[in-house]
């Protein structure tokens, strides 16, 4: 996704490599530190949608220790 047009928070710090990056074409989304260009994660866009919104509503449950 090297070609892919990498958006980022308007939040993000002044330096600009403080932030999650996301860049999306047809069902795939990948996602990046701006710090760590190079390093990418690449998720099905309904599957990352599902998890964003279990995020959300705090509905995965307390993580085992």
């Amino acid at each position: 996704m090297a070609s892919e047009i990498w958006l980022k928070s308007s939040f993000s710090e002044a330096a600009g490599n403080a932030c999650v990056e996301v860049a999306a074409t047809g069902d795939v989304v990948a996602l990046r530190e701006s710090d760590t260009p190079a390093q990418t994660i690449v998720a099905d866009r309904r599957a990352l949608r599902g998890l964003i919104l279990d995020i959300k509503a705090e509905s995965l449950g307390t993580p085992p220790r």
